[in-house]
């Protein structure tokens, strides 16, 4: 009788499972990328490359630009738009003259004073106005209102109550940048899922502490969206507050140099201005704000270093 012997046969794996084991092993590798602690800094070259040449190309070209618009005559007349060298000068005028470095830091001083202000009030206000409901229907309407009325607004009345000094600045910036500090927390409060508010109450986390160790931390991504644009309404309200009021005490800042080029109708001095106004905006963003949302981001796994 002929002997059998069984024949080896092969697995084959559904299609289905092939993907499901891929898809897993996808999944692993993304979180083991996100747990991954990268060491060293990043070389230079890199962040030139990725950070630095780009905004300079962008300079560099709107420039180029504008000195284009003036040498072939699409602008002719200089006291609409002067040539980036006499912006330059004025520049180099200033500098020699020991104001230059006055006009930013007399604006800067009086508007991270003013903002951190601003942050004291706004911070409490915004926790109030999210976690007690009738807080919330009081004040969230009138909050929203004053976030968008224009800051300018104020000036007029803050001078009349304050007078022509630094509390009027200071008031200006408070009712500027305090709706919109407190706005964004609250956002950020109502943006926080449920189920880390029931885990904070199941681990004991309940009342300031988990106020502290859940809702704050939850809400941060919010919370810093508020911070920014609390900046940017408390930066304007100081340039408009500096165009209106003027007075010898009040020094001089950019935004009364904007007036002064006006004044005088000298566009350079107005340019001057305005590219002041723009670099500390940009500068307090990138040494401040843009740090803090990467770290943020960063926090989350939702920026990982490449």
């Amino acid at each position: 009788m002929a002997r059998t012997e069984p024949t080896a046969t092969a697995t084959v794996e559904p299609a289905d499972a092939v993907a499901a084991k891929d898809d897993l092993a996808g999944l692993e590798a993304g979180l083991d990328a996100l747990e991954t602690v990268q060491s060293g800094r990043t070389p230079f070259s890199k962040t030139f490359r990725e950070k630095i040449f780009p905004p300079l190309t962008a300079v560099v070209l709107v420039i180029l630009l504008w000195q284009g618009l003036v040498s072939f005559g699409v602008v002719d007349d200089p006291t609409k738009l002067p040539p980036p060298s006499a912006v330059w000068d004025e520049v180099q005028t200033a500098w020699l003259k020991g104001e230059l470095l006055g006009y930013i830091w007399t604006s800067v001083s009086r508007g991270l004073l003013g903002f951190f202000f601003a942050l004291l009030i706004g911070t409490p206000l915004g926790l109030l106005v999210a976690r007690v409901k009738f807080v919330r229907a009081a004040i969230g309407p009138v909050l929203s209102g004053l976030q968008s009325l224009p800051s300018v607004a104020w000036v007029p009345p803050a001078v009349l109550w304050l007078g022509l000094d630094n509390s009027m600045m200071y008031a200006v910036i408070l009712l500027g940048a305090v709706p919109s500090i407190a706005n964004g927390l609250v956002s950020g409060v109502d943006q926080v899922p449920p189920l880390f508010l029931r885990a904070g109450r199941t681990l004991g986390a309940t009342g300031v502490r988990g106020l502290w160790h859940v809702v704050l931390p939850a809400a941060l991504p919010g919370y810093l969206a508020g911070l920014k644009q609390g900046w940017a309404f408390s930066w304007r309200s100081l340039m408009a507050a500096e165009i209106i009021a003027n007075s010898p005490d009040l020094g001089v800042g950019l935004g009364q140099l904007l007036e002064n080029g006006r004044t005088a109708s000298s566009m350079p001095m107005v340019f001057l201005a305005i590219l002041l106004i723009l670099i500390v905006g940009i500068v307090i963003d990138l040494l401040i704000f843009s740090p803090l949302e990467r770290r943020v981001l960063r926090g989350r796994g939702l920026l990982v270093r490449s």
